[in-house]
């Protein structure tokens, strides 16, 4: 069974709409895209870079437009970017002329390319997407990069209708710049108790 790691660059307050770029994302009046680019150093470029090696990935529709006139003329940034395969949720889309684009339909779907054999599968963006997948308990890993700032408003990685889960720090990283790299593995259900004093 496939592992299902979303990869999110997000601020204090869980915004994760429009991390690179002021044309990136702009739906519902964002102002702030491209609010990551003052966080780099060296230990974030690491990081990226190897978070960049060839991977399959699992995208919401509109994550997938905004890569698909982008990443396929800047694969030199990103190598593998243009040979793996990306499973596209969307219930409008149905090809495209990037290659190894396949679009699915459904949670059911999702469900069926999880049970398959492969690689783990990424999801980069995608804010309705992960919210999807956290309310069906489908997320096997959050590996988080946590940028010093409030923006407000913005699209969110957690939103009401998440399954309460327990996750455990496997990895972090505190960059020059104040950024908080975590990975987060699934560690079971919440467990609760009393504080004693």
């Amino acid at each position: 069974m496939r592992k299902i790691i979303v990869l999110s660059m997000i601020t204090l307050d869980g915004v994760m709409q429009a991390p690179g770029g002021s044309k990136e994302d702009a739906s519902e009046g964002f102002k702030y895209g491209g609010w990551v680019e003052p966080y780099g150093d060296k230990a974030y470029g690491k990081v990226v870079r190897e978070e960049l090696k060839p991977a399959e990935y699992l995208l919401g529709r509109k994550t997938f437009e905004i890569w698909e006139p982008y990443w396929p003329k800047h694969a030199d940034f990103w190598p593998g970017i243009n040979d793996g395969k990306k499973y596209i949720i969307s219930k409008t889309r149905k090809k495209s002329d990037w290659e190894n684009s396949i679009f699915i339909k459904s949670l059911a779907d999702i469900k069926k390319l999880k049970r398959s054999r492969g690689t783990d599968l990424h999801v980069w963006g995608s804010a309705k997407l992960v919210q999807l997948l956290l309310k069906n308990d489908l997320v096997d890993e959050l590996r988080l990069k946590i940028h010093p700032l409030i923006l407000g408003k913005g699209k969110k990685l957690f939103e009401g209708g998440t399954v309460p889960t327990a996750f455990k720090l496997v990895k972090s990283i505190i960059t020059t710049t104040g950024v908080i790299i975590a990975y987060y593995k699934r560690a079971g259900k919440v467990k609760t108790g009393n504080v004693k004093a």
